[in-house]
């Protein structure tokens, strides 16, 4: 803090003595270091408190951040929300808005030449495949509902 050498503290003590006389010296001596101890105890206080300051400062900070961000997430929930609601609504009305269809028996003389088909284009890719020495890998086939 202060560069203060052992000669100048030995002029001032010298000077003190002096000035202030043998009988008054560890008196003065004894204030000197209850005020200097006063004054240490006063700036390590005022170190706290603006340290303390500057952490409440932040916090403030961050607090502010934390409600802008809550906020906008808020924002976005509410508009997925609002969409997830208007495509239901639409969904809704053009389900409503729609007669029922009437009942249509399957055909599965379709269905089964439909599968015949899938089939045969795979095991026609199947074999194109193993002609251009190409390795595919293998679904597994789709099972049939009963």
């Amino acid at each position: 803090m202060f560069d203060v050498a052992f000669s100048e503290l030995l002029i001032a003590s010298v000077i003190a003595l002096i000035v202030i006389g043998p009988e008054r010296l560890p008196k003065v001596a004894r204030q000197a270091g209850e005020w200097l101890g006063k004054i240490q105890r006063y700036v390590n206080d005022v170190k706290s408190d603006v340290g303390r300051q500057m952490e409440i400062e932040e916090l403030r900070r961050m607090q502010t951040e934390i409600t802008e961000v809550a906020h906008d997430l808020k924002k976005s929930v509410e508009k997925g929300a609002a969409e997830v609601q208007q495509e239901v609504d639409s969904l809704n009305a053009a389900l409503e808005g729609e007669p029922e269809a009437e009942y249509q028996p399957t055909d599965w003389n379709t269905v089964y030449a439909v599968r015949q088909t899938r089939d045969r284009l795979r095991e026609r890719r199947e074999a194109r495949d193993a002609e251009l020495g190409r390795k595919r890998r293998k679904l597994p086939q789709r099972q049939a509902h009963l």
